[in-house]
């Protein structure tokens, strides 16, 4: 072998080593972070995080800072910094004012906003960077409670990625030097009620959901420059449930719920793997992989959560699914797998149930939270403890077992729409006037 080839021998060598202690040095750092909305394994548990049990106004808030402009989507964390992003209004008028859809029932506003992607400090909560990805006043408006700013980032420990639907989505260093934007259209919700469907990083891939009431489509992305690898059609109306990527038997398989289908599609080249019926009208929650199963579930205008085997192919029939639940499943917030107990509220109201992830069978009969009314945010877990923020700024925090017993009823002078993140001794709350950093203040 000549001296060249050896050298580019060796080269390939210590390229692919590289790249192996790149991936495995994110696996391991991403069970001590939050890189996503739903956690480390996209089922709202937090494995190596302890946050506290209790705090209020005045007892355990390391640091708080006012909310700058709108947003509901959960932040995200990775490596001391939190990334999130909001969308700020301001007193300039569009150069063409948006013309309202008669087929909706809200009304775009008049106003250019910026589309603001932040970089916090963990520790003080001080501004490391911002960037604003575009200025524009968007085409249609959003339900009352939503916002501009609804869509969680999400990273690869190299990426970060946001998405502010019809406005683009981008991808920045973490250092916030943009690398690309995409623009793929206007998007005609439901009603008019806006967009909410978090970007998803799959190796080299992001996956972009784009279902609305014209044609709805899935796209994915090339991670390096953002240019289509694929994109299909699906015959959904308007959902805002962001999907899993999941890899069983050889096969990356990018399952999303729906409310005509839940589907799954291979990753490499959107052929459809396996098909089954849909959830409900506006589907929301999130789906959740336990062992060789997907769960998905919805609950506006009906309840059904289904599990469904990853061997599947094909059409599947009802009668085939490994279970199904016909009651009490969540309108918005996403269910929470921890162990095999799956927590999930009904509708968004204060009803709460817990069961076997593998045979859908209760572990516990369905029971009030005391001490909260609606709940938009979702559940998660960290150190035996489930966390729950409500609408009214009251967070329960009960066991994280087979009865339900709460541990403490936390009270802040806000409101919570956005999911909680817990990453280390900290837990962050993202309220409606506030970014709460929650700790121990005592040790």
């Amino acid at each position: 072998m000549s001296i060249t080839k050896s050298i580019c021998v060796f080269i390939s060598i210590l390229l692919v080593q590289n790249a192996i202690a790149q991936e495995n040095d994110f696996a391991s750092q991403k069970l001590k972070n939050w890189h996503q909305w739903r956690g480390p394994n996209f089922d709202g548990v937090a494995p190596q995080a302890d946050p506290p049990t209790k705090w209020d106004n005045k007892t355990n808030i390391k640091w708080k800072i006012k909310s700058v402009g709108e947003g509901i989507s959960t932040p995200i964390v990775w490596k001391g910094r939190i990334y999130m992003v909001s969308a700020v209004q301001t007193d300039q008028p569009p150069e063409v004012k948006p013309k309202r859809d008669r087929r909706t029932l809200t009304v775009p506003p008049n106003f250019v906003f910026e589309f603001t992607v932040w970089c916090l400090d963990l520790e003080t909560g001080k501004t490391i960077w911002k960037q604003i990805a575009t200025k524009t006043a968007p085409h249609e408006g959003r339900h009352k409670t939503s916002t501009y700013a609804a869509a969680s980032p999400m990273t690869d420990g190299k990426n970060l990625l946001v998405s502010f639907g019809s406005r683009g989505i981008f991808c920045y260093s973490l250092d916030g030097k943009k690398r690309w934007e995409r623009q793929l259209g206007k998007m005609r919700t439901r009603r008019g009620w806006g967009e909410a469907v978090s970007p998803v990083i799959h190796e080299d891939k992001v996956i972009v959901m784009w279902d609305q009431e014209d044609q709805s489509k899935i796209f994915v992305l090339n991670l390096a420059d953002g240019k289509t690898v694929w994109e299909k059609k699906r015959d959904e109306p308007t959902t805002w449930a962001t999907p899993i990527v999941v890899e069983h038997d050889g096969k990356k398989q990018l399952i999303t719920n729906g409310t005509q289908k839940l589907r799954s599609y291979n990753l490499k080249n959107g052929e459809l793997i396996w098909q089954t019926s849909g959830t409900t009208l506006n589907a929301i929650p999130c789906p959740v992989i336990f062992g060789k199963q997907v769960i998905c579930m919805a609950g506006y205008r009906g309840n059904r959560a289904v599990s469904v085997s990853l061997d599947s192919a094909g059409t599947v029939e009802d009668s085939k699914v490994t279970w199904q639940i016909r009651r009490g499943t969540p309108y918005v917030p996403s269910p929470l797998l921890s162990k095999n107990r799956l927590y999930f509220t009904q509708h968004f109201i204060n009803a709460l149930n817990c069961v076997d992830a593998k045979t859908g069978k209760p572990i516990y009969e369905p029971t009030r939270i005391p001490g909260m009314r609606n709940i938009y945010a979702s559940p998660i877990a960290a150190s035996g403890r489930v966390y729950l923020p409500g609408r009214d700024g009251t967070t329960v925090v009960f066991e994280d077992a087979d009865q339900f017993k709460v541990l403490a009823t936390n009270k802040l002078d806000d409101s919570f729409d956005a999911s909680p993140v817990a990453v280390g001794k900290k837990l962050i709350l993202r309220g409606r006037k506030y970014l709460y950093c929650i700790e121990n203040t005592k040790q």
